[in-house]
């Protein structure tokens, strides 16, 4: 008995899809580049024109120009004058010894003319001192305060960093190198920090901050005293050193 063939061969099959959605599909995948080449080309050329804001953000606002008339102010004035007093953040007032520690490249070996140093302002500093300072240098200065101290039980109880951090101990105001330091750049420390020192001239103000360096000084001087410092009618009240 003889076999049918079949009426269509396997390519006659696929011959039957019709010729407009093969050419449908090959526009879509042209029109599918050109985004892209859209994108491209707008990142690789920057418009001048202000881009589109979907959410504004306060991104668009009204604005006047310089000498325009402006209705909200009393004075009808658009630019408004510089309050009394007030100071920029680089004006050349505040790059003097007062607030930087120096001037001209060197460090201050004195206090600014604006201050004076006597007993109370030795012990305000003393004060801020061992509120800001003592935690971690320690009253003496040695640099063996109560967080240093803390730090170094948890190091003794755990091997390898503390949550991926070390500890470094702050160094001792007696070491000789910091002992050389002025009192003005003693104050460009306490301002500004330095290495894994903050600096703390956000919480303290520029006159308590210069009071800290002049204790410092007055701390470094204590540890390394001659009786020849005291004054002749002290020195019988002197204690023999342990």
């Amino acid at each position: 008995m003889a076999h049918a063939s079949p009426s269509r061969s396997s390519s006659s099959a696929t011959s039957g899809v019709p010729r407009i959605l093969v050419y449908g599909a090959l526009m879509l995948v042209c029109l599918a580049f050109v985004p892209p080449a859209v994108i491209a080309r707008v990142r690789a050329n920057p418009s001048p024109n202000r881009g589109i804001a979907i959410i504004q953000n306060m991104a668009d606002q009204p604005s006047l120009r310089a000498q325009q008339p402006n209705e909200l102010f009393q004075d009808g004035r658009a630019a408004r004058p510089p309050i009394a007093g007030a100071l920029a953040r680089q004006d050349p007032v505040q790059r003097d010894v007062l607030w930087q520690g120096g001037a001209d490249g060197a460090w201050s070996t004195a206090l600014p003319p604006e201050l004076t140093l006597d007993m109370a302002m030795l012990e305000r500093g003393r004060e801020r001192y061992a509120i800001y300072c003592a935690l971690c240098h320690g009253y003496a200065g040695f640099g063996d305060g109560i967080i240093n101290v803390r730090a170094q039980e948890l190091l003794a109880n755990v091997s390898g960093p503390v949550d991926g951090t070390v500890w470094v101990q702050p160094r001792s105001l007696h070491e000789p190198e910091v002992e050389a330091q002025p009192v003005g750049q003693i104050f460009h420390t306490i301002s500004n920090g330095i290495r894994n020192m903050a600096g703390y001239a956000a919480q303290i103000p520029v006159e308590d901050r210069w009071a800290i360096a002049a204790y410092v000084k007055a701390l470094q001087r204590s540890q390394n005293a001659r009786e020849q410092d005291v004054p002749a009618d002290k020195r019988p009240f002197l204690k023999p050193a342990s």
